[in-house]
């Protein structure tokens, strides 16, 4: 039997994030909140993403300990299939246990539409683009999450 893989985050809390597509910024936020960088695998489904979506919602690491639920911070949502890179054998990574962009588009979208329904402000990237990211992580505090 194959071992489950979960879907992945990285979260990091910042002062404030942006991402660029082709010299325009299409998503940012300019205060306290969280960049969450999100990966779809294979098995992946609605109700993890909704999980997902949860977690990061009510996840206590801003300042005092707080959620972005408890001071309304905003999120800045970007898919990252190079989470389930695997560069354990040779040089060159795989990217096998990542799922294809028909599968993981909605997915991603998912979690966004979620913490969009929970009451957060969430901006976003392009999916499948060719992203600039910036971002001032602050503590710096930066988290995996894996559901």
């Amino acid at each position: 039997m194959a071992e489950s893989v979960p879907m992945r985050a990285v979260v990091q809390r910042v002062s404030s994030a942006s991402v660029e597509v082709e010299g325009a910024t299409v998503g940012a936020i300019d205060e306290p909140g969280l960049l969450v960088l999100v990966g779809v695998t294979h098995g992946d489904t609605a109700a993890e993403a909704a999980k997902l979506a949860a977690k990061l919602w009510g996840l206590r690491i801003l300042h005092g300990e707080k959620s972005c639920s408890d001071v309304s911070a905003p999120l800045l949502v970007i898919s990252q299939f190079t989470l389930y890179g695997d560069a354990r054998k040779g040089r060159r990574p795989t990217w096998q246990a990542a799922a294809p962009g028909p599968v993981a588009e909605p997915l991603v979208e998912a979690v966004v539409t979620s913490l969009r329904e929970l009451g957060a402000r969430v901006e976003t990237g392009v999916f499948g683009a060719d992203m600039k990211v910036r971002l001032v992580n602050d503590g710096p505090i930066t988290l995996i999450l894996e559901i």
